[in-house]
């Protein structure tokens, strides 16, 4: 029997029927950490089907929180709002922190729906689900948001902070040009402000917790906001200096970002995670690890073992809502068709349109190493092979996959006429 029939065999394939994803349910339900990617940051199947397991997972396995590879802050005005004690009357409003680039990972058509469903979710059931941010972009933000808190409950300890933080009133706005000055040496960094805001408030904890009318857990999101700021601070920085790797940097601040938050909600609390394949997925059973990379569902595995799952997506043609540049607008590009050496040419060739996997049970042919394809928020098709292929064995890096063979574009909330008119070419060079 070929590796192509006994996989071909061992899928399930996905026609829309109500209870086709109840084994996969059950499985990702015996974990404490579910990790769902997706092979882009643009696809409404990778959304859509990631929200729909999640809604599973929170009715049917009592998951309590959504940890996304977003920022904390924006992240927490959804949280504030799915949990009904936020200004926002609206999901969309909700999501208007989500303005910087790349605004459509997170204020599109889908995750909108998914917010509402889970305000909806928590006015009608006892459990509180909440809705958090790993990542660690938001340096300015995470500050005013430190100050804010503490101006409620603390003035002296404001006034602190405020001089801690000045030290970054030196280098404007963009942080990407303090990381520039303080790298070339040119001014200090402003590493031990940061430091020092973190301990003065860990030491605090206990006498100003829950004042000034705040709900109890607002300190731990202050606490996380100057996590994020310490973060931002090391990531920018070292964005300049040749021997500081920043991917890891990102990835380890949002593994410890993850294990704060669940010590938090408590040993009863599960949590649901939405990354990129190339997050989620374990750097172990990829190419790049060789680089000395590592990633989220990486760390994740090692420190909580059996607790884990991880799901990937794939798809091997569409159209995907991606920019051409970074802090460029979005536009509706091709998804070329897969390649023959990788793993969307492979699930292309089964012949079925949708399907899973569980690849701790998958045949010999998914243990070798193939070509995985991923696109962020930038997707080049003109230089595909080098931009967004790497090498990778598939059943060591997930422990189940679901493939959609065409895929369409995410639909974010704000698009112009780039987006509307697409990016269709009839043909592509013979040469990619």
């Amino acid at each position: 029997m070929s590796d192509l029939t006994l996989l071909h065999d061992s899928l399930h394939a996905l026609t829309g029927a109500p209870r086709e994803y109840d084994a996969l349910v059950a499985e990702l339900g015996r974990a404490r950490f579910v990790l769902i990617g997706e092979a882009s940051h643009g696809t409404h199947e990778f959304y859509a089907e990631r929200a729909l397991l999640t809604e599973r997972l929170i009715e049917e396995h009592g998951f309590t929180g959504v940890a996304v590879e977003g920022d904390w802050p924006e992240a927490h005005r959804v949280h504030r709002y799915v949990r009904g004690w936020g200004e926002d009357g609206e999901a969309v409003d909700a999501l208007g922190d989500f303005n910087r680039f790349p605004g459509w990972m997170w204020r599109n058509a889908d995750v909108l729906d998914f917010v509402g469903w889970l305000r909806d979710h928590n006015e009608h059931r006892k459990g509180q689900v909440g809705f958090y941010g790993l990542d660690l972009y938001s340096l300015h933000r995470s500050i005013s948001a430190v100050i804010e808190y503490l101006d409620s409950v603390d003035r002296e300890a404001a006034a602190r902070a405020r001089t801690y933080y000045s030290c970054f009133d030196h280098f404007g706005a963009d942080p990407t040009h303090y990381g520039l000055v303080t790298a070339r040496g040119a001014a200090p960094s402003c590493e031990d402000a940061c430091l020092r805001e973190l301990a003065d408030l860990h030491a605090q904890r206990s006498r100003i917790a829950g004042g000034g009318g705040r709900p109890a857990d607002e300190h731990f999101y202050a606490v996380q906001n100057a996590r994020v700021a310490a973060g931002a601070e090391a990531y920018y920085r070292g964005m300049f200096r040749m021997r500081v790797n920043t991917w890891n940097l990102r990835d380890t601040h949002m593994a410890d970002t993850l294990d704060a938050l669940a010590a938090h909600l408590g040993p009863e609390s599960r949590i649901v995670v939405w990354a990129h394949n190339s997050h989620v997925g374990d750097a172990r059973a990829a190419r790049k690890s060789l680089r000395g990379d590592l990633t989220l569902g990486q760390l994740v595995r090692e420190r909580h073992g059996a607790d884990v799952r991880t799901l990937g997506f794939t798809t091997y043609q569409g159209t995907v809502t991606a920019a051409s540049d970074w802090g460029q607008p979005p536009e509706r590009k091709r998804v070329r068709p897969g390649r023959a050496d990788s793993w969307e040419g492979l699930f292309h060739k089964l012949g079925v349109p949708s399907f899973w996997l569980d690849l701790r049970e998958a045949p010999p042919s998914m243990h070798q190493s193939r070509l995985e394809r991923a696109i962020g928020v930038v997707y080049l098709p003109q230089s595909e092979r080098t931009s967004h292929y790497f090498e990778s064995e598939l059943a060591s890096r997930f422990d189940f996959v679901v493939h959609v063979d065409e895929t369409r574009a995410v639909e974010p909330l704000e698009r112009d006429s780039r987006w509307e008119e697409g990016e269709f070419p009839d043909t592509w060079p013979t040469s990619l």
